[in-house]
Order: structure tokens, then sequence, then C-alpha cells
């Protein structure tokens, strides 16, 4: 993720009374620092999917005389170091053309390393840090992520399955995934997984759970997203791909790290947890055995 840009504390602030074209630039000014150093006002404004106009509305909305004022803010923080994206230069480059499979391989995996990358910022350690202390604290976790975010929220369920019984995904058949949320309090954490496009069952889900005292801790794309605005805390990810599906790779990545880190605090009893769990699925066969261990007397192949 990229740091804080210079007006980002401002436009959180005002967006939810910005008329809803306003929100769109803004949330582009968020969420592409980058882009508002380098790039004009007039190219800023078409990746928005915005008139030129909005930009200049926005910028006296957020008290400056116009973009161009904007854009000097954004460059000093560059010039400065203060926007640190993993690779600076390589917002100025127009995005590429595909030029045949391999060049859309080898860019979809540099933007990839870069976002998996931008996930040791400080600034999102702090997050991950906050997120594992209420997650961990949690006397029971319920994981919630639907359509393409389930399979982050699962695997985070999956994982802490190994140790225990301390989470319920809420997925159930039949249309009563979000059913066993009635029984979560204060001393519970709902995590949820939600980004652009945002899933509608999710974030009413987490609105019902903060409603009733439930902490929420999110995963999500911006810092003005519903699922954000509703979160305790919120581990903030990138889903821009050069492919014209968005990525789900970092939310994983998220959802992989928070579990470690419960895992770890747990210590000699998240130890004697996976021994049990290992017993068990050696018991009933769930694996293959691997090569060159012996199984039933013989050495498998």
């Amino acid at each position: 993720m990229h740091s804080p840009g210079p007006l980002n504390a401002a436009i959180v602030e005002t967006f939810d009374a910005l008329p809803r074209q306003l929100q769109t630039a803004a949330r582009y000014m968020l969420d592409r620092p980058d882009d508002v150093a380098l790039l004009s006002m007039r190219e800023q404004a078409r990746r928005a999917g915005v008139p030129p106009a909005t930009m200049t509305r926005l910028a006296k909305r957020l008290g400056l005389e116009g973009y161009e004022s904007v854009r000097e803010l954004y460059s000093g923080a560059l010039r400065d170091g203060t926007l640190g994206f993993a690779q600076k230069a390589s917002a100025q480059v127009e995005a590429q053309k595909l030029r045949g499979e391999r060049a859309l391989a080898a860019e979809m995996a540099h933007s990839l390393s870069r976002q998996i990358s931008g996930l040791a910022q400080p600034a999102t350690l702090d997050r991950l840090a906050e997120a594992a202390d209420r997650l961990h604290a949690a006397r029971r976790i319920y994981c919630l992520g639907l359509r393409s975010c389930h399979a982050a929220a699962w695997h985070f369920h999956y994982m802490l399955s190994l140790l225990g019984d301390r989470t319920v995904m809420l997925d159930g058949a039949g249309g009563t995934g979000l059913d066993a949320i009635r029984g979560a309090g204060p001393d519970d954490v709902l995590l949820a997984a939600s980004v652009e496009p945002y899933a509608r069952a999710t974030i009413e889900g987490a609105r019902y759970a903060a409603a009733c005292g439930v902490p929420v801790v999110a995963i999500t794309d911006s810092e003005v997203s519903p699922l954000a605005q509703i979160a305790t805390c919120a581990v903030l990810v990138a889903t821009e791909s050069p492919s014209f599906f968005h990525t789900m790779t970092p939310l994983l990545a998220v959802a992989e790290i928070l579990a470690a880190l419960i895992a770890g605090r747990d210590g000699a009893d998240a130890l004697a947890a996976l021994g049990r769990t290992e017993a068990q699925l050696a018991a009933f066969g769930v694996h293959l055995p691997r090569r060159g261990v012996r199984h039933n007397g013989g050495e498998a192949q």
C-alpha cells in the first residue's frame, strides 16, 4: 500500500459529506497518490472516471485554490520521500498495452510482488499488529467474506481451525451464512473481507455486528470503503492488476499473516493443538505420505 498522501486526513474527514462524483475523485486521490503527484489533472480525471472539472471542485472543497495546488502538495511529498511506494518511477509509465501472454504474465508477477512487499511498510505493519491483538484477545472469531473475498476469510478460518474451534465461518448453506453472528458479543470479533465492488451482505453483516457491540476487523481496499468506515481496525490492501480481474492475492497474504501472528502468540498451546490435529489427519489418511516416508511397512514412492 501507499503511504498516506498529504490530504488523506482532510479527505477522510469530509468524505461522507461529498456528492457522489466528488467521492469518486476523492477515493482516486486516496488510493493513487503517485498519480496525483505525477500525472496531469486531465489524465487523473480520465482514470478516475470523472470530468476534469470535478477534480477542481474537489480541490476547492478541500480548501485549495485549484487542482494544481493539490498536485504541488503531492509532488513535494514525492520529492521529500514521504510518499513511499514500492517503485516510484513505475507510476510515470503509462499502462502497458498487451504484448502477448509472456509480457502480461511478467507484468502481473511484478505487480503482485510490489503489492506484497507493500505489506511490510511500517503503517501496514502497525495495522497488522493491531488486528492480531484484537483477534487474539477475542473469545470467538467470526469470519465473513463473500464472492471473490471468500477465499481469504475461509483460508484464515481454516488455518486457525488447525489450532482449535475459536473461529466460525459465516458461509452456511441455504442462505443461512450470517445466522451464527446472532450469538456474537463484545468479547468476540468479526473478521470481514470486502473490496470494490463490495458485497452487500458483507457490509450489512458488518453493520449488524458493529451495532451489537462486536468489534470489526476489516481487510479492505480503501480508507473510505464502506467496510473500513464500520471497522474498529482495518488492514488495507491493493487490488489493482494489469489484468481486467482485480487481484485477491494481497488479501490472502494478509489472512495468512494474521493467522500466523495469532498462532505464534499461542506458543506451546498452538504446538500441542497442531500435534493433535496432525495425529487425527494421519489416523484418517487424509494426506498422501511424503516421498521417502515409510508407509504400511514399505517405502513410499
